[in-house]
């Protein structure tokens, strides 16, 4: 009875084994690119006031013509998208991608801003003359990336990535603490330094952050 007893956990503790292992290697799969990612920008983020960088700003001038100028309406104010005759001359324009992001309109001017990651830039559009005027800023390949870090003007696809990439994270990490837990009766140190990345942080913020 009590070798059937031992089977029984022996044949529990090898399928938990198992299956915690298939769902450690799978999370740390999805997750490797993008912890490297998160990994090298949260160290560049974390000295950016150290690290100089020089925006190239570039300007650009246009002449609407009437008839994409006339798609514009009778809107005087509020917000809302450009008519899309008029995106897609801006488009074919500039170097550019306008959306459906909304734009400001008064009487006088359509006014978009163009911010994205790495970057910012605007178009303004005087409704009266057809006269384009419009300004576009990179700041490089590392605010690029920090910015990615950051979700900052990155859209919907990229943010629903990072909420996958954090639920994949969070599985790699309690499989990971669930298989120190199983395999601990052999490795003594196991939770000498589990407490000590749970506390040192902690000792860090109380004795440092202010």
């Amino acid at each position: 009875m009590a070798s059937a007893d031992l089977l029984a956990r022996q044949q529990r503790r090898g399928f938990w084994l198992r299956q915690l292992h298939q769902w450690h290697w799978i999370s740390a799969a999805i997750c490797l690119t993008a912890m490297l990612l998160f990994s090298i920008t949260g160290i560049t983020l974390n000295h950016a006031a150290s690290i100089e960088s020089a925006p190239q700003v570039s300007r650009k001038q246009l002449e609407m013509p009437a008839s994409v100028l006339r798609a514009l309406g009778a809107r005087e104010e509020g917000h809302a998208p450009l008519p899309m005759t008029v995106s897609d001359w801006l488009n074919q324009s500039l170097p550019v991608h306008i959306g459906t992001q909304a734009a400001e309109w008064s009487a006088d001017e359509v006014y978009l801003a163009l911010p994205r990651p790495g970057g910012d830039g605007w178009v303004s559009i005087d409704r009266e003359s057809g006269a384009v005027e419009a300004e576009f800023t990179d700041r490089g390949w590392l605010a690029y990336f920090n910015d990615l870090h950051k979700g900052r003007h990155t859209g919907a696809a990229w943010r629903w990535f990072i909420d996958l990439f954090a639920v994949a994270c969070v599985v790699f990490t309690i499989s990971g603490l669930w298989l120190l837990q199983m395999h601990a009766k052999q490795r003594r140190s196991t939770w000498p330094w589990v407490g000590l990345g749970l506390v040192l942080p902690v000792l860090i913020v109380l004795v440092f952050v202010h």
